[in-house]
């Protein structure tokens, strides 16, 4: 059973400056404000002596002004302290940021109603294709993503490696009229969004996408070295390799398939935000969304962790029935992240269904992650956890779409 996705209409993400405040008591008046939304347990963590800065809590959530600088110190306690690897999301005004902490209703949406009949028939073709993904070309994926000093949004190398995710899909996809690859261009900050589209013979939509941009710190931004290797090379690997497989098998989807390496995640989520906004905008039915960040670190007794909160429960059931199905040698189960913790929040948010699978228990993920240290090496210098990701998404797509 499909349900029809109600038409809202949204803003663009940007931070703005504003000079001629108009707020009352409830918002504190300053010549520059930037407003985010993060878990009440990260605000009151990171601002135990400036509560000023909290203008709003409710739902478990808060509403922070904060300057640029301060998200140094967020990003670093969403890390270390709550095993986050977003943690927050940026608005581009404090109305905006309320309506996200007020109004849950969405996420709710989300979280509780299936858009698609889950069940599973499709063995042969799915054995078929799992079959056909290779570790060596998720891993050269990542030694190429992760041999750029950073792919900071803001960077030059942030832009670089972007054209080459492009340019790499466009290889791929060349030679089939079905696949678009494009760019998705955020009017408030030069990384792109890179997109792949596998059209079908229906304009309903499955996304499969991951964060490209990478980070070390704060303090140093573009001209720190972060190769990002399993943050998010790996997930943009798994997504590159799932392509390819789909594409070379001339596997042809009845459902439009689109593949998404997003920009600007490590800043507040803001590249898939505003994909996700578009979409909730031009009124697209998306059937399922599935978020691949961090594919590669083997780090727990679970070889997949699903993302059990602010994520699709009906839809966590059927990734872990395909696990159970098509990949039975593995073990997994649920995990909380919290709020913001990755992409699929921005997709929660407008109302879509969206699954997180993870590399391990959180509390065991990748303590190299937004360092230098995150390289290859950390997983042995293989692509064999991430190997099963690409199975699974497969699996995944091949499922939904049928």
């Amino acid at each position: 059973m499909f349900f029809s996705i109600p038409r809202f209409v949204v803003g663009s993400l940007i931070l703005v400056s504003i000079t001629q405040p108009s707020f009352s008591k409830a918002h504190p008046s300053s010549n520059k404000r930037l407003f985010v939304t993060m878990g009440s347990d990260l605000s009151e963590k990171v601002f135990t002596n400036k509560s000023q800065k909290v203008l709003e809590s409710t739902n478990g959530l808060s509403v922070v002004e904060i300057e640029v600088d301060d998200m140094g110190n967020i990003s670093h306690e969403a890390h270390e302290g709550f095993h986050r690897c977003g943690g927050f999301m940026v608005h581009e005004s404090y109305e905006k940021a309320l309506e996200e902490v007020q109004n849950d209703s969405s996420r709710q949406f989300a979280k509780n109603v299936s858009f698609a009949d889950y069940s599973i028939n499709q063995g042969s073709q799915v054995n078929a294709r799992i079959g056909e993904a290779r570790e060596i070309r998720i891993r050269k994926m990542i030694q190429k993503l992760s041999s750029f000093k950073n792919r900071y949004f803001e960077s030059e190398t942030g832009l670089e490696s972007q054209e080459y995710i492009f340019n790499e899909w466009k290889s791929i996809g060349s030679g089939r009229s079905d696949i678009e690859v494009k760019k998705f261009k955020h009017n408030s900050w030069p990384q792109d969004t890179i997109i792949a589209v596998m059209r079908g013979s229906s304009d309903e939509k499955i996304v499969i996408g991951g964060h490209a941009d990478s980070i070390a710190g704060w303090w140093n931004r573009s001209r720190a070295t972060a190769p990002g290797a399993d943050d998010n090379a790996s997930g943009i690997a798994t997504i590159t390799e799932t392509f390819r497989v789909l594409v070379e098998s001339g596997y042809r989807p009845e459902k439009t398939l689109v593949f998404a390496a997003y920009a600007a995640e490590e800043v507040g989520l803001r590249g898939s935000k505003e994909m996700a906004e578009s979409f909730k905008k031009n009124n697209d039915t998306v059937l399922g969304v599935l978020q691949l960040d961090m594919t590669n670190y083997n780090g727990s007794d679970w070889d997949i962790a699903l993302v059990s909160d602010f994520t699709n429960e009906e839809q966590n059931k059927f990734l872990g029935s395909l696990i159970d199905t098509y990949l039975p040698q593995l073990k997994w189960g649920y995990d909380r992240c919290g709020y913001a913790c990755s992409d699929h929040a921005s997709w929660t948010g407008q109302g879509f269904p969206a699954s997180a699978p993870f590399e391990a228990r959180k509390s065991k993920m990748n303590p190299h992650i937004h360092t230098g240290r995150d390289t290859l090496s950390q997983s042995g210098d293989n692509a064999n956890h991430a190997l099963k990701f690409v199975k699974l998404a497969l699996a995944y797509v091949i499922e939904l779409d049928n």
